[in-house]
């Protein structure tokens, strides 16, 4: 058989994972150009744009193309076949010489397409997963699921808090929790604070033109901010995709206009559109009360830490953020962040069942 010059693959990728990977990889190393054809029904709960993109940044040499098909399957019925057709032809309307799959159908989808038909791992033996599989159990399949796929599905549990409260104490320790349970656990990230990188660069900035300079001689800008704030997303971009099923954070863009209030006096209105560029789906805000104001070298002015946990509260509310707050000693806080991440795990992951397959 000569060399396919157009070949497809197609499926729902609901979610994608390593066996649609590797059939994806086999047929772009089996044809000269390859499209990706995602199919999604509107009863499902991962978004197509979503998957799209998800496979897009995987594979960024096969063209990946999505498309809505209500359709149920049932090979068995011409009407059905037509239909299906019909919408796989308008999203790649163009010739097909190959259709690469992993499922019993693909012979007849090839035919209709008027293409020779590749198997890729009919027997799932070399990837035993399946899309079911992962939408029963992702923690369970974790190692199935590639860089982009983590990052759309990952839990994100933000630490925010006023000024010595232990937000970084927290973060840390509860992603040293989580990566004691071993498995796709042990993957668990920690994104560190970059607010605090930029202001030890800015503190020794001044210190190299006057060597007594202080914290209190820092001076920040309203123009800083969004700064802090783009590196922050960018951290949490880069550790999303290569962590376990929970992100931990030390601080967010959310937070960061808070601070932008704390030291600038109001609402920088360029840090909302950052503090809404990533969602996150838990909060951690740690009070004030009980815990000891240590001056670092980078902190001051600790009468206003009840202003700022206040603060935080209200915009956690205002903005319909789901949060617990932590008190007591750090043992009892750590106890109750942890639980409170577990209870973000059981009530999450929460995926509509696919549109039945009738035989």
């Amino acid at each position: 058989m000569n060399r396919p010059e157009h070949g497809l693959v197609l499926g729902k990728f609901y979610p994608p994972h390593a066996g649609h990977h590797h059939l994806i990889r086999t047929a772009e190393a089996g044809c000269d150009r390859l499209t990706v054809l995602v199919c999604c029904a509107t009863v499902e709960s991962i978004p197509l744009g979503e998957r799209v993109a998800w496979l897009r940044e995987a594979h960024p040499n096969a063209r990946v193309v999505g498309a809505v098909d209500d359709v149920h399957m049932d090979l068995e019925d011409e009407a059905v076949w037509s239909a299906h057709m019909a919408i796989f032809k308008a999203a790649v309307p163009e010739r097909v010489d190959a259709v690469f799959t992993s499922e019993r159908y693909g012979e007849e989808l090839a035919r209709r397409f008027g293409a020779v038909h590749i198997a890729v791992d009919q027997a799932r033996e070399r990837f035993p997963v399946s899309g079911t599989a992962v939408r029963a159990d992702p923690v369970g399949n974790w190692h199935h699921l590639e860089g982009p796929v983590r990052a759309g599905l990952v839990l994100r549990v933000v630490a925010l808090g006023a000024e010595s409260t232990g937000t970084t104490t927290i973060a840390e320790a509860l992603a040293a929790r989580l990566r004691e349970r071993g498995g796709a656990w042990a993957l668990t990230q920690c994104v560190g604070e970059y607010g605090r990188t930029f202001s030890e660069e800015r503190l020794r900035a001044v210190q190299a033109e006057h060597s007594t300079a202080t914290w209190n001689d820092v001076r920040f800008t309203t123009e800083d901010f969004p700064v802090i704030a783009k590196r922050q997303n960018e951290r949490e971009a880069a550790a999303a995709g290569v962590g376990g099923p929970v992100l931990c954070c030390d601080t967010d863009a959310f937070a960061t206009t808070i601070w932008h209030e704390r030291y600038m006096g109001g609402r920088n209105p360029e840090l909302d559109p950052l503090a809404d560029a990533i969602g996150h789906d838990l909060y951690l805000l740690t009070d004030h009360e009980g815990v000891a104001f240590d001056d670092d070298g980078l902190r001051s002015e600790a009468h206003l830490r009840p202003w700022m946990t206040g603060r935080f509260e209200e915009e956690l509310r205002r903005t319909g953020r789901d949060y617990v707050t932590l008190r007591g000693p750090h043992h009892a806080r750590l106890r109750r962040a942890e639980e409170a991440v577990d209870d973000l795990v059981a009530r999450s992951w929460r995926f509509a069942d696919p549109l039945p397959e009738r035989h």
